[in-house]
């Protein structure tokens, strides 16, 4: 794993599993939304690697953030980009306005293009390429000490309303 010691990145898995998007299921909530606003709220920080497909985010993507928009998952939580395409700048900024719009707290410095195009690279060459590695080792040591400022940040912001 290319992440410092005292990270734990979990990997979402899923997306497919999400229900179309209706605010009238708020009431009855399915369970794979129970479940995806669940892990959110219990992450400390989070990372998002999305293609681009036609100038856009992808509609799971964006159906799995239409779910979270209005319960709060976002507010203040400390959010990197991975992009793994130096061409794709289209959702990422469509992605990045849907974040700010829900209040994320984007660790700018932490989002990063990683050039994987055309490699076909698994996990396993992506950790075995020194110049990838090192990239993302450097992105997740960077996103670890944001999400460690935006921690001090709302204990300071928490104190301001007490």
């Amino acid at each position: 794993m290319l992440a410092p010691d005292d990270i734990a990145v979990s990997l979402y898995t899923g997306l497919a599993d999400l229900p179309h998007f209706n605010p009238e299921l708020e009431a009855s909530l399915p369970q794979p939304v129970a479940h995806f606003r669940s892990l959110l709220q219990a992450a400390d920080a989070v990372l998002i690697c999305s293609p681009e497909y036609a100038h856009g985010v992808p509609g799971s993507l964006k159906n799995a953030l239409d779910w979270v928009v209005s319960s709060g998952e976002f507010v203040y939580k400390p959010v990197a980009l991975l992009n793994a395409s130096p061409a794709s700048t289209h959702a990422e900024a469509s992605l990045l306005e849907t974040l700010r719009v829900m209040t994320a707290t984007i660790i700018e410095d932490a989002c990063i293009r990683v050039p994987l195009m055309g490699r076909r690279l698994d996990a396993a060459g992506i950790t075995a390429d020194p110049q990838l590695s090192g990239l993302l080792t450097h992105n997740l040591s960077v996103f670890a000490k944001g999400i460690e400022a935006t921690r001090i940040e709302n204990e300071n912001r928490y104190k301001e309303f007490m």
